[in-house]
């Protein structure tokens, strides 16, 4: 990729994930090899970790997280530690170029919770190759991230079924 650039999915609405996926599968379909991190989600069995596994050897997901709840006021040691280890590995990844996208998957929502400094991850953004096209999903994106990406979409939800009693449906938000 000739240039690539920074581009952050944030808001309340459903979507965000989904929205860096879609860019990964149309990567995909150009040959590119696309390296996604997923910060705070340990769970397995989500649908992109399975097709990735299966049908893209061009996706890479790694999670960097564990599944339990987080606490905003007094994070787990353990999931500061393994968001830490998740960003190391997307610091390398980056200056390496040896992918053409990274996504980082719900960073805002480490950094949000404290996992990551702020700090690092405007480091990284100074410091990108412009080679690497980077997409940084999650709530609650800092000013200080979206002042420096090229593209910020924001999800507003306008109704979710959630409300209606509607749990997480296999194929759809796992």
């Amino acid at each position: 990729m000739e240039k690539g650039l920074t581009q952050v999915y944030t808001g309340n609405g459903k979507g965000k994930t989904t929205a860096a996926l879609g860019l990964a599968l149309r990567a995909l379909g150009h040959g590119m090899k696309v390296l996604m991190i997923q910060f705070m989600k340990g769970k397995t069995g989500y649908g992109e970790q399975e097709a990735a596994a299966r049908y893209a050897p061009n996706l890479t997901i790694i999670r960097a997280g564990r599944e339990a709840f987080v606490s905003k006021a007094n994070p787990d040691p353990l999931d500061v530690k393994l968001a830490q280890e998740g960003f190391s590995i997307a610091k390398k990844a980056v200056q390496n170029k040896e992918h053409d996208i990274i996504i980082l998957d719900e960073i805002n929502v480490a950094i949000d919770f404290g996992l990551i400094p702020l700090s690092d991850l405007l480091h990284l953004l100074d410091t990108k190759p412009s080679g690497v096209e980077l997409i940084l999903t999650g709530r609650n994106a800092r000013p200080e991230i979206l002042e420096k990406a090229d593209l910020v979409t924001e999800m507003v939800e306008q109704k979710h079924y959630y409300k209606n009693g509607v749990s997480a449906r296999k194929g759809i938000e796992i």
